[in-house]
């Protein structure tokens, strides 16, 4: 049975409609695989994980790659920060101006995390991302440093809370 338009669920729009997403400053981005499949991390199960030596999955490389290679693909983007999870990805993406503090020509956060996703599912050549994304943009000094911290204590908060 179809049901009537007013009762189909719309998804709730994660961009802000009035926020142009290519101007300068950082952005908080979490980016997650589908039904939150882990996939990025290989078992370390027996084996002593810590965060500085979480073993990669053959994915999970590609996906290092891919944020790695972001630096050189947008001369206006940087990657400041990133951790890989086992089903999801932080960065904190910055958005650069030139010597002048004139923008330089960048793309949008959403075309750079498109992109990203793409280059990854053409490589592995099947989809394995959740649709969309989540963004933040940093607002201060302090809420840049505060998740600085949250993307370094990632991988051991999630060691702590899944051992045995």
């Amino acid at each position: 049975m179809v049901k009537p338009m007013e009762q189909i669920p719309t998804r709730k729009h994660l961009r802000l409609e009035e926020h142009d997403y290519s101007t300068p400053g950082a952005y908080f981005i979490t980016v997650c695989t589908a039904n939150r499949e882990n996939l990025f991390w290989s078992d370390c199960r027996g084996e002593l994980c810590s965060p500085a030596s979480i073993p990669l999955s053959d994915l999970g490389m590609i996906v290092d790659k891919e944020i790695k290679k972001l630096n050189a693909t947008y001369a206006a983007v940087r990657v400041d920060k990133y951790c890989i999870m086992p089903d999801h990805i932080h960065m904190i993406l910055t958005i650069n101006t030139d010597e002048d503090g004139r923008t330089q020509f960048a793309p949008t956060i959403s075309r750079v995390v498109k992109q990203f996703k793409g280059s990854i599912t053409k490589q592995i050549e099947k989809p394995i991302w959740q649709k969309s994304f989540y963004d933040h943009g940093i607002r201060n000094q302090q809420d840049y440093d505060e998740i600085w911290q949250y993307i370094e204590n990632n991988p051991l908060k999630y060691l702590l809370k899944t051992a045995p």
